[in-house]
């Protein structure tokens, strides 16, 4: 088998809906599946725009063990790094969209960064790379 890339990354969710409404209001992400798949699941996958190859299947928490791990899916760590073309665009709108950061932006020699979290705690970075 050859690999080629990552098509999805999960992360636990609460519900659907308020996931959905966070990633594409705060990110502005793309919802690129939405199927119901029976018995209250579904299959969702949102990205950053419609040719973003790899998304993030929000799984709706089954049980109360997956509840725990909820915003904390990799014991505080950043667990995403999202990249942008413009970090100055992107950090304005999140910040108008209420989007919480860890820190101010930063230089570092890969790039200009910032740590932010998700609707439920789980941290990443928004990364504009150095060219």
């Amino acid at each position: 088998m050859k690999t080629r890339m990552i098509a999805a990354i999960t992360i636990v969710v609460r519900e659907y809906d308020e996931a959905i409404a966070w990633f594409t209001g705060a990110l502005g992400f793309v919802v690129r599946e939405d199927t119901d798949l029976g018995n209250g699941k579904r299959w969702v996958r949102v990205a950053p725009s419609s040719s973003c190859e790899t998304s993030i299947l929000l799984a709706r928490a089954d049980g109360e063990a997956q509840l725990e791990r909820v915003g904390d899916q990799t014991g505080g760590r950043v667990a995403l790094f999202l990249y942008t073309d413009d970090f100055a665009r992107d950090h304005r709108r999140m910040v108008e969209q209420g989007v919480v950061f860890h820190a101010s932006p930063r230089t570092e020699p890969y790039g200009t960064v910032v740590v932010f979290e998700d609707l439920y705690g789980n941290r990443w970075d928004l990364i504009e790379p150095r060219t």
